[in-house]
Order: C-alpha cells, then structure tokens, then sequence
C-alpha cells in the first residue's frame, strides 16, 4: 500500500496531517524559522540553509527573507535563482525551475488543492500537482500560480497574474486569469536599448 507521501507526490488524493508528513513539514519549518532569523549580512550562512531547504539548487541562488515553503524538499531551481520578499512555495506535488529566473516580491506558487465537496475537505483530504517554470522567466510582484501550471522558457509574467493555464515560451502574460498578450521579440530589446540605456 502507497504511503501518503508516495500518493501525495504521484498526485492522488492524500492526508497531509498524516505523522510522517508532519513532521517532514515541521522539520522545514524549524530551518525555514533558522533562515528566516539570519542577519541579512551572514550570507554564507543563508545560502547554507536554503540548500539545506531545498531539494537541489545550482549555482549563484539568493532568496530574501521571509521565504516559506512546506517541504522544501520538492522544490528544484537552477542556475542565477532569485526570489525577492514574501516568496511562498507550497511544493507538495514538486516544483522544478530552470535557469535565470526571477521572482519579484509576494510570489505565491501553490501545487496544493482541496476537495470542492465540503465534507471530503473537512475529512482533510487534499491532491497536489506540479508546477514547472522554464529558463529565463521573470515573475512579477503578486503573482499567484496555481497546481499543474507549465511556463516556458522566456516569459514575462505581469504583476497581479493569477496564473491558471499553462503559458507558451516567448510570452509576455498577464491578468487574471492570466493570458498571452503577445510574444516576446527583438523589438523589446531594441526599444529598451533606446529608452533606458542612453547614457551607457
């Protein structure tokens, strides 16, 4: 028989207050509160701990304090990561990000969901899937991005985005419910060249 960790992760229905999983989110949250705590000088310290969070981190990762998770352990991110105030990952199902990707502050990634019948909610049954994020992605400050959700690589993420579908690479998005603008071109380049790097 399936543990409730195994169901929780292959997606199926699960009981998060199960004794196991409890104290894998307590242990979290006691290195989450150690992190958290740290003067924001000690940075050799920070960057021990949150790899100590993490399930696997690569190279050059900043993240602001407070940042809270539930597992930690489920949570994958790349090259160049930085996520700014107020990041919450709620990483049941997992969440794997790629390389050079920014969080702006009050980013919320929640895998998590809950039964809409009431009385399976109040039984404290939950499901989770995963959310991944591509290369080069910049979320904006108060997104919110919702279980299942897939973001390709290059895409702009605007402030205030609830994002509830998946997000095709070279995009700039927004709203809410979040949707493609447009694509991300040239252009963009070469107008930001112009307008704010005259003087360099």
């Amino acid at each position: 028989m399936a543990t409730e960790k195994e169901k929780m992760l292959a997606g199926l229905a699960h009981l998060p207050m199960e004794e196991h999983l409890s104290a894998l989110r307590l242990q979290t949250k006691e290195l989450l509160f150690d992190f958290n705590m740290l003067r924001p000088s000690n940075k050799l310290e920070k960057t021990h701990l949150l790899r100590k969070i993490l399930g696997k981190a690569g190279k050059n990762i900043h993240v602001n304090s407070p940042f809270h998770c539930d597992y930690g352990c489920n949570i994958e991110v790349g090259d160049n990561f930085f996520a700014n105030y107020h990041c919450v990952i709620l990483d049941n199902g997992g969440v794997k990000i790629g390389n050079d990707v920014m969080f702006a502050p009050n980013v919320s990634l929640y895998t998590v969901g809950h039964p809409l019948d009431a009385e399976l909610r109040n039984q404290g049954w939950e499901q989770a899937k995963p959310i991944i994020i591509g290369n080069n992605v910049w979320i904006g400050g108060n997104v919110v991005i919702l279980p299942g959700v897939v973001i390709g690589d290059n895409v702009v993420i605007g402030a205030g985005s609830v994002v509830t579908k998946d997000i095709p690479a070279n995009s700039l998005a927004l709203g809410n419910p979040c949707k493609v603008l447009r694509q991300i071109t040239a252009a963009d380049r070469e107008y930001y060249q112009q307008t704010f790097m005259q003087n360099n």
